[in-house]
This record gives structure tokens, C-alpha cells and sequence, in this order.
């Protein structure tokens, strides 16, 4: 893998891991249009576990402040509980029962996911089908919803939005956006807290997956891999800022017609045999 190669995998993990688009899926299509033959299957899955670490932590800086405070305020009514719960206190329950999901299923079907459903024609169908129900729920919503009026069984049901984004193409973001805008919440909120909801989840995987294959990292690729991390990591930062902002009038349209577009042009290259799954 050329240092050029590594920065556009990086760039391409940082742009894609908190739009509704499915990182994943981005990450495998940039690794089969690059043809990074040269590389084992351990010393890219090494690169990607690393390079994913960047994304991971531009999300825990981005909300360092809340998690401060919703931590704080759910230790505190750990230690001496009462009978009423802070907004804070409630979240933090909230992201727990919301990571139960994933948590479950990641470690019941891991060798199904790693093996059997990560290939080219599954992020394509997988695409265009959660595009198309992005979309409907986008438009459909009622989107009155804010985080505060979020309950235990919509954090539960957020978090079976984040267990689909195991098969990969779904999207982490976009599943639980789309549970989000289904159950009413503000576009804006349902982001939000589907950020919130990540970070456990994918710190404590991608940590996992780190710890377990960084050993396979070759020393020529150390530089490349430090590097491309970083860009991760800023690049993402951007994208959490800005996608918060924009939802704040904008709509999930662009990234419906995005994922609908790569999910067909997928479709069509598999098919020609241009690329293989």
C-alpha cells in the first residue's frame, strides 16, 4: 500500500463514518478500486482497525462535555439513587440499554458477519434498500421529537438501528436515524443521539479489533497508517460539526440519493465483472 492509498482509506473513513452512507461499505469499495492485493487480509484488517480508531475518537472529543456530564450524572445516581432522574441521568441509562442490542448480536454472529455477509453484493442491496427507508422516514417523519423526550423503549429500539449496521452497507448512523425519524424525533435529535449511542459501541469494538490485529501492521506501513489515522480523525470531527448543523434546516435527501446511486452503480459493476464481491 502506497502513503497516497493510505491517506485516501483515511479520508474516505472519515468522511463516511458518521454520514448516513455506511463507512464500511465505502472503506471495501476504495480497498477493491485501489486492488490492495499486495497487503494479507490481517495487515489490511490491522489498517482499518487503526485507521477507524481516528473516527472514534473525533466523536468522544466532539461530545467530551456531555459525556462528562451525562457520566457524572449517572455515576452520582448509581452511588444514591432517587426516585427522579436528571435528563442526564436518563440518558446515560439510555445509551446503555441502547448498546445492549449491538453488543448481543455483534458476539452471537460475529463469525456470520466477518465471513458470510461481507462482501460487494450485500452492500449493494443493503444500500439502496436502507437509502430507500431513510428516505421514507425522512419524509414520512413527524420529526417533532426532542433528545429529552427520548424513553426506554425508543432507546432500545434506537439500538436495534445500531445492531442492523453489523451487516455492513446498512450504516451504523443511518439505521439509527432512520429508527429515530420513524418514532418522531427531530432530525437534528436523532443524529445526536445516535452519535451518543456510538460511542461505547464503536470505541469498544474498534479498541477490540485494534488490540486484537495490531500486530499485524507491517513496519513500511507504520508511517502511512499513523498518518491516514489522523486524517480519520480530523476529517470526522468536520463531518460530526458540519452534519449537525446542516440538520438543523437540511434534509436526509442528499445522502438518500447518494447511497441509491452507489448502491446501483455497485450493481452494475459487479455485474460486469468490473469489480468482484
Amino acid at each position: 500500500m502506497s502513503f497516497f492509498e493510505a491517506l485516501i482509506l483515511g479520508l474516505v473513513q472519515g468522511l463516511t463514518e458518521f454520514l448516513p452512507i455506511s463507512s464500511s461499505a465505502h472503506v471495501q469499495i476504495a480497498q477493491q478500486l485501489m486492488n490492495l492485493s499486495e497487503l494479507s487480509k490481517p495487515q489490511l484488517t490491522a489498517f482499518i482497525a487503526t485507521i477507524q480508531l481516528g473516527t472514534e475518537l473525533a466523536v468522544v472529543s466532539y461530545f467530551i462535555k456531555d459525556i462528562g456530564r451525562i457520566g457524572s450524572s449517572w455515576l452520582r445516581w448509581s452511588v444514591k439513587p432517587s426516585s427522579k432522574m436528571t435528563s442526564d441521568t436518563k440518558l446515560g441509562w439510555l445509551i446503555i440499554i441502547g448498546t445492549l442490542p449491538v453488543l448481543i448480536f455483534g458476539l452471537a454472529f460475529r463469525d456470520f458477519i466477518e465471513n458470510d455477509v461481507r462482501n460487494l453484493w450485500v452492500i449493494a442491496y443493503t444500500l439502496i434498500g436502507f437509502g430507500v427507508l431513510l428516505g421514507l422516514a425522512d419524509f414520512f417523519g413527524r420529526k417533532t421529537k426532542s433528545i429529552t423526550e427520548l424513553n426506554f423503549s425508543h432507546g432500545m429500539a434506537f439500538g436495534l438501528g445500531q445492531a442492523l449496521a453489523l451487516v455492513p452497507g446498512v450504516s451504523r448512523s443511518g439505521g439509527t436515524i432512520t429508527v429515530g425519524l420513524m418514532l418522531g424525533y427531530t432530525r437534528q435529535a436523532a443524529a445526536r443521539y445516535s452519535f451518543l449511542l456510538a460511542i461505547p459501541a464503536v470505541l469498544g469494538s474498534g479498541l477490540f479489533q485494534f488490540f486484537a490485529s495490531v500486530g499485524d501492521l507491517s513496519q513500511d506501513l507504520l508511517v502511512a497508517t499513523v498518518v491516514a489515522t489522523i486524517v480519520s480523525g480530523v476529517v470526522g470531527l468536520s463531518v460530526i460539526h458540519y452534519l449537525l448543523k446542516y440538520l438543523q434546516k437540511g434534509s436526509f435527501l442528499p445522502f438518500v440519493i447518494w447511497r441509491v446511486g452507489v448502491g446501483v452503480w455497485l450493481l452494475v459493476m459487479l455485474t460486469s465483472g468490473a469489480l468482484t464481491a
